[in-house]
C-alpha cells in the first residue's frame, strides 16, 4: 500500500512540501542588482575616452 492511500486510509491530509531555503542574501549582486550594468557602463566610458584619447595624438 502507497503512502498515499495509508495517510487517507488514516484521515490524515496530503504530505507537505518541503520549502526550498534561500541561500543567504550575503551575495553582493542580490545586494546590488544593478551592478553589472553599471560596472559595463564604466567600461564602455573608459574604451571611449581612450579612443579619444589615442586619435588625438
Amino acid at each position: 500500500m502507497g503512502e498515499a492511500k495509508r495517510r487517507q486510509d488514516l484521515g490524515l491530509g496530503p504530505k507537505e512540501r518541503k520549502k526550498e531555503l534561500k541561500p543567504n542574501s550575503n551575495n553582493l549582486l542580490s545586494k546590488y542588482p544593478s551592478l553589472p550594468y553599471i560596472l559595463i557602463g564604466l567600461f564602455i566610458a573608459y574604451l571611449i575616452f581612450d579612443v579619444i584619447k589615442y586619435y588625438s595624438n
